[in-house]
């Protein structure tokens, strides 16, 4: 049976996150310990203004990521060996890095939390003024894709605004500069189109993320990664990384400033027959994301040990009902 995983990125992350994964395994134990006090602090015990930080979120999240793969790649192969297989990979934008890590393109959790530091900072840095005030946000806009871009479109004017996560059906998610938000909401009310404004650290995937694309170039091109040597789905083509023409280094640049394709990435999954995807990290919104994307395809998440028994069981039973 064919499986694919699948790994959160930021704004899934909540105080607590990777604890019980921490406690309970020592294979996330030792994960957290190479991280560092500061992240485990910060997943552990961390605020919600704190984790809203994206210099402080994005090591955390990719921590707890890394650890809940450690965890379910040794549950899946000790209770169901080889029968079953992981046919391809993707990560939601930041997770994108964990998923490059489980496929062996950054070749240890050590390299991986240096890259996604210094991005975080990077992104940082692109979505503040020189007061250090935020630029731009983000806003979920839920109902038909084209009915939401041609609202971006009639009023957005002079200002900066995109969408740019493309997240299931029923759900895109839009940044911009901050000054048109209000007017998002307000169209969106008028168009009977829901418009929930998010609580993130700066316009993610936007033209706004130019500079930190830059800097990243230069940073991944330095490190020398390479494409993965198993699929790894592209944020940005929602196709296999390694039939890109483009380098590592340039992917991941257009990565951080383009729109995440996540419904085309989980219908292609389904597509190149996966049976079931598994979510890895904190929360489930990638798990939803499937069960409104794709039928018939099973839908589950890893973010501690009852998901984990959870998601072993589930595979087990569809693998018994083939």
């Amino acid at each position: 049976m064919k499986i694919g995983v699948v790994f959160a990125g930021q704004g899934a992350q909540y105080s607590g996150m990777g604890k019980d994964l921490y406690d309970n395994f020592p294979k996330a134990k030792e994960i957290f310990d190479k991280a560092g006090e500061e992240v485990k602090h910060y997943s552990f015990e961390g605020t919600h203004e704190e984790l809203r930080q994206t210099q402080i979120t994005q090591p955390c999240v990719y921590t707890v990521t890394m650890a809940a793969w450690e965890v379910f790649k040794e549950a899946l192969e000790k209770e169901l060996g080889n029968e079953v297989e992981i046919m391809g990979m993707a990560g939601f934008s930041l997770g994108e890095y964990s998923a490059l890590t489980a496929a062996g393109s950054i070749p240890s959790i050590e390299e991986g939390l240096d890259i996604v530091r210094q991005r975080g900072k990077f992104m940082m840095e692109a979505g503040t003024d020189e007061e250090g005030n935020l630029k731009g946000g983000m806003a979920a806009a839920f109902g038909k894709r084209e009915k939401i871009l041609e609202m971006v479109d009639e009023i957005k004017g002079d200002h900066i605004l995109e969408a740019v996560n493309f997240n299931s059906p029923v759900q895109t998610a839009i940044a911009g500069e901050r000054a048109i938000l209000p007017d998002l909401v307000e169209a969106g009310r008028e168009r009977r189109i829901k418009v929930k404004l998010l609580s993130t650290g700066a316009a993610f995937h936007s033209s706004m993320m130019d500079p930190a694309a830059e800097k990243l170039e230069v940073l991944i091109r330095e490190k020398g990664i390479q494409k993965p040597e198993m699929k790894v789905y592209s944020n940005t083509t929602a196709k296999d990384m390694r039939e890109n023409d483009l380098d590592m280094p340039r992917i991941l640049a257009i990565q951080a400033k383009s729109p995440v394709y996540w419904q085309e990435t989980v219908e292609n999954m389904a597509a190149d027959g996966a049976r079931a995807i598994v979510e890895l990290g904190p929360g489930k919104t990638l798990t939803g994301f499937t069960k409104k994307t794709v039928e018939g395809v099973g839908a589950f998440h890893v973010q501690d040990k009852e998901t984990l028994e959870e998601t072993i069981a589930g595979l087990k039973e569809m693998k018994e009902n083939e």
